[in-house]
């Protein structure tokens, strides 16, 4: 009767092994290519802004509604935003300041632009979806694929 009341928790402590191990070997790499995936589209913005700098001061001044702040420095905060937090992400340092900072500029974009973005589901949902990532990646803890971890490891070491 024993053996039959121990198999169930051994069969539990497998599992949980099993699942350990698995996350133990994933969790470092989904949280880089989470990284690389919002890097890229946060960056792949500025650039566009600093290809036609005049249209991007135009979209700024015209188009988007900041609140609390010129058009000029709006362009030049969200550009230099965009540029800088993902090269921060991607090399995982500052990580959560970077995901906090471009969590911001999400938000900002949405309130902004919002006038426009509602009449288009699939760009809010993707304003959305950014959000939530942003959101996770400021509230993870660092994984063994960044600076960040390597910086911890290394003062917890001395």
């Amino acid at each position: 009767m024993s053996r039959i009341s121990n198999a169930p928790s051994s069969d539990v402590n497998l599992f949980q092994r099993i699942g350990s191990q698995w996350s133990n070997k994933t969790t470092p790499i989904a949280e880089l290519l989470l990284r690389l995936y919002v890097a890229k589209i946060f960056f792949m913005s500025g650039l566009s802004k600093t290809r036609d700098w005049e249209m991007t001061i135009s979209l700024f001044t015209d188009e988007y509604q900041v609140p609390w702040l010129s058009a000029q420095v709006a362009a030049w905060a969200a550009t230099l935003a965009e540029l800088i937090f993902p090269v921060l992400l991607v090399l995982g340092l500052w990580r959560s300041l970077a995901a906090f900072g471009l969590l911001i500029v999400n938000v900002m974009a949405v309130v902004s632009y919002y006038h426009v973005l509602n009449d288009m589901p699939a760009a809010l949902q993707d304003h959305l979806e950014w959000g939530l990532m942003l959101l996770l990646l400021t509230s993870m803890v660092s994984q063994k694929l960044s600076i960040d971890y390597v910086w911890q490891k290394h003062r917890k070491s001395s």
